[in-house]
């Protein structure tokens, strides 16, 4: 089984085959989503900001959680330390259930891969967990990030293996060799969900962008 093949909303978001019915799936799926990610023992958020409070200084501000989807990043970062965070996602029912949560200081509708809305090198550190995956955002995602995130910054993503051998190891090496960013740390391969086996394994990345 690959992760196209895989049922439910899980299945529906790893399916979808154009952004609006990837935000449409979402909004379907944002009333149940922590409870099931909960249940598949969701380990993505947890790596995220342990990588995140290895490479940012406590306080570093504002930090953006790019992807922020129903808030499971944003709730933790506040209590390690990171209390001004911006929240970033695409779909309209992701972000209504993240701000009744209230742990952003601000929360913007949109996606990643088109012109985001924030100024060159405002964001401290940048976090993006669960985005880099099947259906959803590819190498087209990285320029912006690295765009937006100040020199020195960590930008901490996680990504789907098979993408990372498809087009993101290549687009992050041709970021190294243009002396843009730089690597602080990448983990091994994990499997992000361990109620879901069938899902592919996943790898943790965290990008320095140069002065």
């Amino acid at each position: 089984m690959t992760d196209t093949e895989i049922g439910g909303h899980l299945g529906s978001v790893y399916g979808a085959k154009s952004p609006q019915e990837l935000a449409a799936h979402y909004d379907d799926w944002s009333s149940t989503y922590d409870v099931e990610m909960a249940n598949l023992g969701y380990r993505h958020p947890a790596i995220v900001l342990a990588l995140l409070a290895r490479h940012a200084p406590r306080g570093s501000a504002p930090v953006l959680d790019a992807g922020c989807g129903t808030g499971l990043v944003g709730e933790w970062l506040g209590i390690i330390g990171f209390d001004s965070v911006y929240g970033l996602d695409f779909s309209k029912g992701m972000l209504a259930k993240a701000a009744r949560k209230k742990v952003y200081a601000k929360l913007t509708e949109a996606a990643l891969g088109t012109t985001l809305p924030f100024e060159t090198g405002y964001f401290a550190a940048t976090v993006s967990s669960g985005v880099f995956t099947t259906g959803h955002v590819g190498a087209e995602g990285i320029d912006e990030l690295v765009r937006i995130t100040k020199p020195q910054g960590p930008i901490v993503l996680t990504i789907k293996d098979t993408l990372w051998e498809a087009a993101l190891r290549a687009k992050i090496e041709s970021l190294v060799a243009a002396g843009k960013i730089s690597i602080a740390e990448q983990t091994e391969p994990y499997i992000s969900m361990p109620g879901e086996p069938a899902a592919s394994p996943t790898l943790a990345i965290v990008m320095k962008v140069s002065a």
